[in-house]
């Protein structure tokens, strides 16, 4: 079911123009309009030369916000294709005073026309769309044709962090990351009782966790041709 527009939407977005940046290419197949590079100078975006974060599929802002509050020493860019979400996310960094946190309305298959190589230190993927049935797989944003975009973005050293409440999706992960050149670590079956310290919740992770479901959990880092951490 299509998400209704919401109200003063283009308003909305207007007011929030100066943290968020808004892809339109007019090229909707994004094999070929990743070919021409728009690069963002996220250098003079965040007035900072912190090392940048990714989070691919923000929602509407919650992690985003917690973690870059958190953590002022790097650079958050947040990520979100929905037009009534993302506008949603920006308005909560705008009146949290954020000044860390930028965002992306951008779908991720478009991500390597705007970051330029080795521009991103961690990737947090929270919560993503499973796409359950086998025929959306390679929409799933942990499938190998993503991890291959992912894998160019990276810096050296850069690590992604999943999170999800479903098992099948994390399994599918953990096949696609072992073989698409990634080692993992700090893999988790149950995160909120594995002791593990300064976790942030999404929204969707709360609301999954107070129903004492499992929530799921991997760190995956770049290997070199010896099989080492990049």
């Amino acid at each position: 079911m299509r998400m209704r527009k919401k109200k003063n939407l283009e308003a909305r977005l207007e007011a929030v123009g100066d943290m968020l940046f808004i892809s339109d290419s007019p090229d909707r197949n994004f094999n070929t309009a990743v070919i021409d590079k728009a690069y963002i100078d996220l250098k003079a975006w965040f007035n900072n030369d912190n090392p940048v974060f990714l989070e691919i599929g923000c929602g509407k802002g919650k992690f985003a916000c917690e973690y870059a509050k958190s953590h002022p020493e790097i650079n958050l860019l947040a990520v979100e294709k929905n037009s009534n979400v993302i506008v949603q996310a920006c308005e909560a960094a705008k009146n949290a005073e954020v000044k860390n946190l930028r965002f992306m309305k951008c779908g991720a298959e478009y991500l390597e026309k705007y970051l330029k190589e080795d521009s991103v230190d961690r990737i947090f993927l929270n919560f993503s769309c499973p796409f359950p049935k086998n025929s959306y797989a390679s929409h799933r944003l942990t499938h190998k044709n993503f991890l291959e975009i992912y894998k160019r973005i990276m810096s050296d050293g850069a690590e992604i962090h999943q999170k999800t409440d479903n098992m099948h999706f994390f399994e599918f992960s953990l096949e696609q990351f072992s073989g698409s050149g990634f080692g993992l670590k700090n893999v988790s079956l149950d995160l909120h009782n594995s002791g593990f310290e300064g976790n942030i919740e999404t929204e969707y992770e709360h609301r999954f966790a107070s129903l004492g479901q499992p929530i799921y959990r991997l760190e995956a880092y770049l290997l070199n041709a010896d099989g080492e951490s990049k």
